[in-house]
């Protein structure tokens, strides 16, 4: 099966691909995930009233899809856990953003790694899309001054004021959009998420 193959066949499946990268001679690591709504709409449909869980909904989806390409999947929930950012970096696609978040070009930081598929054989893959950073050229860097409680500095992410601001505040943006910081970042404004997605993801993130 040839990569336009491949990417449709991810593409069928709710989900996007990141990049990848050949970590052996005769072996090639695609990665896949989601940004904005479209994986989101495909779980809550699929799932329908079930309490069938992200992760779990993801696995089995992923599955399939690595049954149908004959091929490996490998998990960032999985234990011990997988070096999906350091893999992201090898793929060329991604760059550490100034709040520490992988940020793709197109994407900006509103994509998310939910699988890596090892194909047996070194596929032929399209050159990386960026060249360098996107954050190199933003010369305001919002996404470091816009959070109310400045969870992010140079010396790293204070999570728990993060939390607490979540948790407690009478202005419940960041809870019912996404972070703030995320928002404020000029690439992939047009990848948001849903409002509801958006809630369920820091749902999540307290209670991680």
């Amino acid at each position: 099966m040839g990569f336009d193959n491949i990417i449709e066949q991810i593409e069928s499946a709710g989900f996007i691909y990141l990049g990848s990268f050949h970590p052996e001679a005769e072996q090639t690591l695609m990665l896949i995930g989601n940004a904005g709504p479209r994986m989101w709409e495909n779980f809550t449909t699929s799932r329908g009233a079930s309490n069938t869980t992200m992760d779990e909904w993801t696995r089995l989806t992923i599955t399939d899809l690595a049954d149908i390409l004959g091929v490996t999947a490998l998990f960032p929930f999985d234990s011990p856990h997988h070096p999906f950012l350091s893999w992201a970096e090898k793929s060329g696609e991604t760059f550490t953003s100034p709040i520490g978040l992988s940020i793709h070009p197109r994407y900006g930081l509103w994509h998310g790694y939910r699988a890596a598929l090892i194909f047996e054989g070194a596929l032929d893959l399209p050159p990386a899309t960026p060249e360098k950073s996107p954050c190199i050229t933003c010369i305001d860097k919002p996404c470091l001054t816009t959070c109310p409680v400045d969870a992010f500095s140079p010396e790293g992410y204070d999570v728990p004021a993060c939390i607490t601001h979540i948790k407690t505040t009478d202005n419940p943006d960041c809870l019912e959009l996404g972070c703030r910081a995320r928002r404020a970042c000029p690439i992939g404004q047009d990848f948001h998420y849903l409002p509801q997605q958006a809630r369920f993801h820091m749902s999540a993130f307290i209670k991680a």
